[in-house]
């Protein structure tokens, strides 16, 4: 087989892919540094729990600003050159806050949104943490949000001078407060009270 080359439309773990070949795939895929991130199965009760209280805050406050909230599955497709008919990686964050209204597109979003929010999954952590963490400073999101539900606690990151710094970890009895949106605070109490 070669490099490019799936199985049944189902693309191989090993190999590296573009755009192109991402457009082939049946199922829901992320493409971060040419590697294929299946995201199913569906994630648990426990995340979707997070997901939506998060997203219930999020679109609270941002509901007369301008800016808009989407769950996944939402592609967000980041090109180096900002050529988005073929962009270079393409993520499904768990939140993603964008607030200039030309980036979205029917089918997702073109550029860094200005904030986005990972969920851990036990299949999913290292990635959040590492690809995905990288990526999204590489492209300028300017906040990243890692939520451990495991352990009660969210990790805001902000980005500074191209690089993210650590914002702060909020537990399960803190209010979170975003780095860029100064009026933006959540109280998680109810974020983590599902397991």
């Amino acid at each position: 087989m070669k490099e490019g080359e799936t199985v049944g439309n189902t693309p191989d773990l090993n190999k590296i892919y573009t755009y192109a070949d991402w457009k082939t795939w049946e199922g829901r895929w992320e493409l971060i540094n040419g590697k294929a991130y299946n995201m199913t199965p569906a994630p648990s009760s426990e995340h979707q729990f997070a997901v939506g209280e998060l997203y219930f805050a999020l679109r609270h406050f941002f509901q007369n600003q301008h800016c808009y909230v989407f769950t996944a599955p939402f592609d967000v497709f980041l090109s180096k050159n900002e050529t988005y008919e073929t962009p270079d990686d393409i993520v499904q964050p768990d939140i993603a806050v964008i607030c200039n209204k030309k980036q979205i597109v029917q089918k997702g979003c073109y550029g860094a949104p200005a904030l986005v929010v990972e969920v851990l999954s036990p299949s999913t952590a290292l990635k959040d943490y590492n690809e995905k963490f990288y990526t999204y400073q590489h492209y300028g999101i300017a906040e990243y949000w890692i939520v451990d539900t495991a352990n009660k606690m969210i990790h805001v990151y902000y980005l500074h001078e191209g690089t993210y710094q650590r914002h702060a970890t909020y537990g399960q009895q803190d209010t979170l407060h975003s780095a860029q949106f100064k009026d933006l605070a959540i109280p998680l109490t109810y974020v983590f009270e599902w397991g």
